[in-house]
């Protein structure tokens, strides 16, 4: 390939390309280059440089008749000139004997002709053909002449070729050699083709093979003809005789390869052209031949199969046709087989063919030159026929240039040099020795030092030299080494809810030199171009996302960058949350509806990065529960479809929700309505009750059947009772409402009952037969007490007999068990009685009755209780033994003198017994409780101790304990010294405050103080001489401040602290007010005996007042009639169930809310049915009935009441057998 360009100078040689720069200094100073521009009168023309249009083929033959023709012919501004080299070497056709050159201007094609046979023997040969300009000049491509004589036979005797039947036998054609393709044949004497088949093959090579021999190959007239196309002549072998000796007995033979002979061979195929590949075998019987391809499937589209499947042919061979190829030639007794390694290898070809180009001075042109082959072709460039071998080294990479890196990076140091012989590039450091010692530094190809894991200390300046047989030459680089970029805290990946916020932080160093920055990527955005304020809030490396949604999930990362380096830092963001709704419902099967089934599926929801876990497919009934939907039931997050159990006469509206952690998603679309037939009742009411509120009568209840398991619009229950145990007929009635009420049965009396739901359709199933009871009376049973045992001073175990259960008129549900304390044993208290109770369950006839007080008279009372309430108490009274006592109220230090300490104390609050004096305990507290001193004070009358002879400078625990006769109660402890370990006196931070007539004196006790009681007066200042003093008081340094009243309004005062007569310290203050206001005389009523007297009168009226309203609501809501009849301690009643073996207070009782307003009465004697309100409410003056659990049911009916409404004598009375069931 040629290129021509306008200018020629310095020159780069690359393998792909040709890089030739122009310096301008040259342009015009150069003949042939000034020369491009033709400058004339008639204007400038451009000239253009040689370019080949014409030439010969690569490859000539010729034959001895044949002309020799080589053609050149090019194109080119001014004229083109030719030349010719044969081999390398100048050759002038116009010279040689026989030559005929064409006159034309663009052509310099010749023709020899030849005068004998042998004439194109002498001009064979290499040719090649430069056409030259002033431009430049362009070559052809290398012709190759080949000159071809007459094909000959050499002479050769043939000897008859014998061979027993049955054996294989080989007859060679070994044609002449020719410079183009053969073709041969085999003929007899007729000029008949030898027949060939799987036995009889004529190879590749022109030799007839043959498998196995029979009789009928006896011939001596085996020809071989060889044809040649290009002098078109066809000689043939002298006759083969093949002499066949027949046998009787031939002999099997497994097969063996005539051709090739060895186990493989080796092909190199050209790529584009045909692989021919043969194999030829013998044996007998006649083996078959097999071609396969072990490293792949043969390409079915260009592979043919030949001469009885002894020759593949692979068309247009590629690079994928490298590999192994076999051929497997088999017969009864065996195989043999061969192994072709076919490589394929391809000529050089055009990948990017150089282009010629105009430039100017200063230019760098690039010549791209681009070419495959297999192996690679190796690239040459000549520039006008000459070859670039011959150039000095220059380098093109700028001088001083400066490069900057960071740390831990890889640096690139430029050096592109260029010459002929390519010059040699050698990096060097500040000494002069090579920088390759070190491992990290490497070169490239084109002159570039790279270095790799950067380091502080690789600052410097480096030399690149470059040399070759010419010069050579050096230029400097400098470089500098940064601080890499890195990210100290990443961001963290994160999981949050949805409408949450996230964020995200990002801390990074950098090189001080650098300009640094911190940016956000979300999923490759650049956060701050969207410019979103209100969604993204980017400050201080912190990124803040705001009202999370689903969208917002993905890759954030924290971008860290400067000029030099740029590091990363990725975190995922999940956005979680409730499942997305169920895009679509279908309702199917329909005909099920029959049934009442339908099979419902839906579309899967999104699941918002939680697994769905289940789906909750409910239902609507707009006809009657509009806009409320019910669930139907919970499939598997994995399902998508269900077949539902439905209830008649429903009118079905059904969406499906979808489930996960987070809770449930938006439902579904609605689907269409269906309506399901009516049915009779598929269930019957549950919790049937039979409970009595009232002595005479039962109150059936029961819980009511949903709507829509009402298999119909309407529904209604066939109630049916009679009593337990006859086998009489059962009394009925049908009702709408929950409940009917059976009057004038006989107290506490056990029934059967059944209720059937009922509607238009049928009934319901068998109902199962439930037990009630006639209403309950108060229980007549008194328990009998078997003993109190004493356990300990504060507790006692109570015992009695079971009652009579035909006694209790009801369900016995426990026992209370009440009690009070009565006083102490040594005087009874006059306060108010408190009174505990503790309900004990029915089976169980004991209980202890702990936190008792010692030394105390109780009174107990038992009684049992049902539902209706409690029976007559039995009484009880029993003694507590004295105990130990509780700890002295009250223990104070106060300090005497160095020595010496005074301890006062209060008595016990509980004496728990007669206290008989206190024992005092003390001992160092340095000493760990050695020393410990103990003494009894025998005085119980005693509140003060002097110790005496203590030392000055400890510090002491002191314990103080009552005692009776079961000995020391507990202790109350106190710890300090003495007044020499606590100091002088100190009243700290001590201030005064004034108002009107008062003025507040406060100071903050030193620690470690003891206490001590000193005296504080106040003294007026003013007119009159020396001034008003008031009485000194006498306070105690541990009260931290003294009020002092009575004192004048806007008065100066002094004031004076003393201590045993000792001045400790002096303060003023002034009262506020407009002047001085002159006290009366003092009087009695001014004394504090007085004040306190009547403070004692106003809180004593005070009590009463509260004692009788507590009375007044206890005894308001009965007269005292009723409870006279109770026949009960209204203070003892029973507790509910769950209050078994719990003590309880009954003043709590005594708190709790009135009983309200009666409800309205039911017809005839049917009473109404009762409130919730427990027992507790009501006390011992009403009539109430409970469950067997002992909930209540039953309104209360007082005697009161009973009377106002003539009792039950009233007429339209019901009975069991006619029972009333309507509500007023």
């Amino acid at each position: 390939m040629v290129v021509a360009l306008r200018y020629v100078w310095p020159l780069l040689l690359c393998s792909p390309c040709l890089l030739i720069q122009i310096p301008e200094e040259l342009f015009l100073s150069i003949p042939s280059l000034a020369a491009c521009l033709d400058f004339s009168d008639e204007g400038h023309h451009v000239m253009e440089p040689p370019v080949i249009t014409e030439q010969s083929p690569r490859r000539l033959v010729v034959f001895p008749t044949d002309d020799i023709s080589l053609k050149c012919e090019a194109s080119g501004k001014p004229e083109v000139q030719f030349r010719w080299t044969r081999d390398g070497v100048h050759f002038k056709p116009k010279e040689e004997l026989g030559v005929t050159v064409y006159q034309s201007p663009h052509s310099g094609s010749f023709t020899i002709t030849g005068n004998n046979s042998n004439f194109a023997q002498r001009f064979q040969g290499i040719y090649r053909c430069f056409a030259s300009n002033k431009l430049g000049t362009a070559m052809s491509h290398e012709i190759r002449l080949m000159a071809e004589g007459a094909p000959k036979w050499p002479k050769e005797t043939v000897k008859p070729v014998e061979v027993e039947e049955g054996e294989s036998v080989v007859l060679p054609c070994n044609p002449p050699p020719s410079a183009e393709p053969l073709r041969i044949y085999w003929m007899n004497s007729k000029i008949l083709h030898i027949k060939q088949d799987e036995r009889v093959t004529m190879g590749q090579n022109g030799n007839l093979y043959f498998a196995n021999v029979l009789t009928s190959d006896n011939h001596s007239d085996y020809i071989c003809h060889a044809h040649f196309p290009g002098t078109r002549t066809i000689i043939q072998k002298e006759p083969i005789d093949l002499r066949v000796k027949a046998t009787n007995s031939m002999i099997d033979r497994k097969p063996r390869l005539l051709f090739p002979t060895n186990s493989s061979s080796h092909l190199v195929a050209l790529q584009g052209q045909p692989l021919v590949l043969e194999c030829i075998a013998e044996g007998f019987p006649t083996p078959t031949i097999k071609w396969l391809r072990p490293s792949g499937p043969m390409p079915a589209d260009r592979v043919t199969y030949q001469n009885h499947n002894k020759t593949l042919q692979l068309l247009k061979v590629g690079e994928e046709d490298d590999g192994e190829y076999r051929c497997l030639a088999e017969n009864s007794l065996g195989s043999a087989r061969h192994a072709y390694y076919v490589t394929v290898e391809a000529a050089p070809y055009w990948l990017h063919k150089p282009q010629s180009h105009l430039y100017g001075p200063g230019e760098t042109a690039r010549l791209d030159c681009q070419v495959q082959g297999r192996p690679q072709p190796e690239v040459t460039w000549r520039i006008n026929g000459i070859p670039v071998e011959e150039l000095p080294a220059k380098i093109l990479t700028a001088d001083n240039q400066t490069y900057m890196a960071v740390q831990g990076s890889t640096a690139y140091l430029l050096c592109k040099a260029f010459g002929a012989p390519v010059p040699s590039v050698q990096w060097l450091d500040e000494d002069g020795t090579t920088v390759l010692q070190d491992e990290r530094f490497f070169p490239y190809a084109n002159g570039t030092l790279g270095i790799r894991d950067l380091q502080a200390n690789d600052t410097g300046r480096y030399f690149c030299l470059a040399a070759n047989d010419q010069n050579n030459v050096t230029i400097v680089a400098n470089l500098k080494v940064k601080d890499a970029t890195q990210i100290t805290q990443g961001p963290r990946s994160a999981i949050e809810k949805k409408g949450s916020r996230v964020t995200f932080t990002c801390q990074a160093s950098f090189d001080p030199s650098l300009q640094p920055s911190i940016t956000w990527r979300g999923d490759g955005r650049d956060l701050q171009e969207l410019g979103d304020s209100d969604k993204y809030f980017i400050e201080d490396g912190r990124l803040v996302i705001h009202s999370l949604d689903y969208s917002d999930q993905g890759n954030y990362s924290c971008v860290a960058s400067t000029e030099l380096d740029v590091v990363e830092s990725r975190a995922q963001l999940l956005v979680v949350g409730s499942p997305g709704p169920v895009p679509r419902l279908v309702l199917s099967d329909l005909h099920l509806l029959t049934q009442s089934q339908v099979r419902v599926s839906w579309s899967p929801a999104e699941d918002h990065n939680a697994p769905i876990e289940k789906y909750d497919i409910e239902f609507e009934d707009k006809e009657m529960a509009p806009e409320k939907w019910y669930s139907l039931g919970k499939v598997p997050g994995n399902q998508t479809s269900t077949t539902l159990k439905l209830s008649p006469y429903v009118h079905y509206t059904f969406r499906v929700t979808a489930i996960n952690k987070y809770g449930p998603g938006e439902p579904s679309p609605v689907s269409e309505t269906v309506v399901t037939p009516e049915a009779a009742p598929e269930k019957n009411p549950m919790d049937v009750k039979g409970e009595g509120n009232e002595t005479t009568n039962m109150v059936i209840t029961w819980k009511p059947l949903r709507w829509m398991d009402w298999n119909a619009p309407q529904v209604q229950y066939r109630v049916q009772w009679r009593p337990q145990g006859t086998r009489g007929p059962w009394q009925e009635q049908i009702v709408s409402d929950p409940f009917l009420v059976v009057s004038n049965t006989s107290t506490f009396v056990p029934y059967e009952i059944k209720v059937q739901a009922v509607n238009s359709q049928g009934k319901g199933p068998e109902p199962q037969v439930t037990i009630g009871y006639s209403g309950e009376d108060y229980p007549q049973a008194i328990p009998e007490l078997e003993g109190i045992e004493i356990l300990n001073s504060s507790a006692v175990l109570v015992k009695w007999r079971p009652v009579d259960l035909a006694q209790v008129k009801g369900h016995l549900r426990g026992y209370n068990v009440t009690y009070w304390r009565e006083g102490s044993q040594r005087k009874h208290s006059k306060r108010h009685i408190h009174k505990d109770h503790v309900v004990v369950p029915a089976n169980t006839t004991s209980v202890i009755l702990s936190g008792l007080r010692p030394y105390s008279s109780y009174h107990l009372e038992v009684q049992a209780f049902n539902g209706r309430g409690s029976g007559p108490a039995s009484e009880f009274t029993f003694s507590t033994p004295e105990g130990v006592p509780g700890h002295p109220e009250a223990l104070h230090l106060e300090c005497q003198s160095n020595t010496s300490l005074l301890l006062r104390w209060q008595p016990p609050l509980s004496h728990n017994g007669v206290l008989t004096g206190y024992v005092l305990s003390y001992h160092p507290l340095d000493e760990g409780g050695k020393g410990q001193l103990s003494f009894n004070l025998r005085d119980p009358e005693l509140r003060t101790h002097n110790l005496t002879d203590l030392s000055p400078h400890l510090r002491y625990r002191f314990q103080l304990q009552a005692t009776t006769k079961e000995g020391p109660g507990e202790a109350i402890v106190r710890e300090g010294g003495t007044m020499a370990l606590s100091g002088i006196s100190d009243f700290g931070n001590i201030s005064a405050t004034a108002g009107e007539n008062y003025s507040v004196v406060s100071w903050v006790p030193k620690e470690g103080q003891c206490n001590f009681r000193f005296h504080i007066l106040f003294k007026a200042l003013g007119e009159e001489k020396g001034g008003a003093s008031l009485s000194p008081q006498y306070v105690s340094y541990n009260q931290s401040s003294y009020t002092q009243w009575d004192l004048q309004p806007d008065t100066d005062y002094e004031i004076h602290l003393f201590k045993e007569r000792m001045f400790r310290h002096q303060m003023a203050v002034k009262t506020n007010g407009t002047g001085r206001v002159r006290l009366p005389p003092a009087g009695f009523a001014t004394e504090g005996w007085f004040i306190g007297f009547v403070s004692a009168i106003i809180l004593l009226l005070l009590v009463l007042l509260i004692l009788c309203f507590i009375k007044r609501s206890k005894g308001g809501k009965y007269s005292v009639k009723d409870k006279e009849d109770t026949q009960v301690d209204s203070e003892a009643r029973p507790m509910k169930d769950e209050t078994f073996g719990e003590y309880r207070s009954l003043e709590s009782d005594n708190e709790e809310k009135a009983f309200g307003s009666s409800q309205p009465s039911l017809n005839g004697d049917i009473k109404p049915l009762g409130s919730d309100d427990s027992l507790a409410d009501y006390g011992g003056s009403v009539d109430v009935q409970f469950n067997e659990d002992g909930s209540f049911i039953g309104q209360y009916s007082g005697k009161k009441e009973k009377e106002a409404a003539g009792g039950n004598d009233s007429s339209g009375a019901t009975s069991p057998i006619n029972p009333a069931v309507a509500l007023e």
